[in-house]
């Protein structure tokens, strides 16, 4: 009995001890014994969750054949440059004189010089004989006949028909001197000054009335004529009125260039009218090409109007470089010295 009371008044007693502890503020009641402490909190704070990334699927490799080797890639080829290329017109007037040498000399600027050749006349500048003509004219610029288109001029034309007989049909019809052809896009005209001495230039002559039927069936936007004596010269024989028909005609019909001799010497005139006036529209350029091997002349003190450049002291030839719609020219002596040289358009 006593120990049920001893027992109970234990468990009383343990009863109330726990009561008391569970009462008491602050206290941290111990844990019973032989148990673990619980586990406590990190002290790292709690993240917020990473988003999910959803990766991207990869492509599926797609199954092909054995691949062919690819052609090799060809670039469009960037076009060529444009090569310009122009026909040569060179020559000279009054020429050989037998005993003389400087004909010699600017023939061999001919060897050098391909190209259609012409003369502004007195070829050969005595007598005009067949027989000047294959002693003295022919073993220097005779030897380029082939490749030349002459003019008669007056010293030509004192033997007759011997001139159309040593050149044949390079002179155009015989007896008439006068005859046109085509050079790359050029018109080119050899007329025959010869009718100043009869007066025979003028409308209503054989010469007037082919020239402006020439013109008018040639339209081409370029052309050039050349001739033996001069319309407008500084030189000695000075200016040819009885030319100026002819010229009307050419500058009405728009032709750019007119090339004489008969003068001894160079000389290159600005564009100009039938009349002496500047144009430089729609006038013609004049060059004076006395230099081919005869004696040369000394010039007057007085210039010509218009007269741009002139030479009395130089043997040589004219070189003009033909192109579409232009032209460029040099005058080179019998040394290769450049003495004049320049360029022009073709009229509109």
């Amino acid at each position: 009995m006593k120990r049920i009371q001893l027992l109970t008044g234990l468990l009383v007693l343990v009863l109330v001890s726990l009561a008391c502890q569970r009462s008491l503020p602050g206290t941290t009641p111990l844990p019973p014994p032989n148990t673990l402490p619980p586990t406590l909190p990190s002290a790292t704070p709690t993240r917020p969750p990473s988003p999910t990334v959803t990766p991207t699927p990869l492509p599926s490799p797609t199954a092909t054949e054995t691949p062919q080797p690819s052609p090799t890639a060809t670039e469009t080829p960037l076009p060529s440059p444009t090569i310009e290329i122009g026909e040569t017109l060179v020559g000279a007037g009054d020429i050989a004189i037998c005993g003389l040498s400087f004909d010699d000399q600017t023939a061999a600027l001919l060897e050098s010089i391909p190209g259609t050749i012409f003369t502004t006349g007195d070829n050969s500048n005595e007598d005009g004989t067949l027989e000047q003509y294959e002693t003295c004219f022919g073993p220097n610029w005779g030897r380029f006949k082939e490749r030349m288109h002459p003019a008669p001029g007056n010293h030509d034309l004192k033997g007759g028909m011997d001139y159309y007989t040593y050149f044949g049909e390079q002179a155009g019809p015989p007896g008439q001197g006068y005859y046109s052809y085509d050079l790359g896009s050029w018109h080119i005209l050899s007329l025959n000054s010869i009718c100043l001495y009869d007066n025979s230039c003028g409308p209503g002559s054989p010469q007037y009335d082919w020239l402006m039927n020439d013109l008018a069936t040639h339209p081409n936007q370029c052309s050039l004529a050349y001739w033996h004596h001069p319309f407008f010269s500084s030189g000695v024989h000075g200016n040819n009125p009885g030319i100026q028909p002819l010229w009307q005609l050419l500058h009405i019909a728009g032709v750019e260039i007119v090339l004489n001799g008969h003068d001894h010497h160079y000389e290159r005139f600005a564009p100009q009218d039938a009349f002496a006036q500047r144009d430089e529209e729609r006038g013609i350029r004049q060059f004076i090409v006395g230099t081919g091997g005869a004696f040369l002349r000394s010039l007057p003190s007085e210039r010509a109007a218009n007269s741009e450049l002139a030479m009395d002291d130089h043997y040589g030839v004219l070189r003009l470089t033909l192109y579409q719609g232009r032209y460029e020219w040099i005058f080179v002596d019998i040394h290769g010295q450049i003495l004049d040289s320049g360029q022009g358009n073709c009229h509109p």
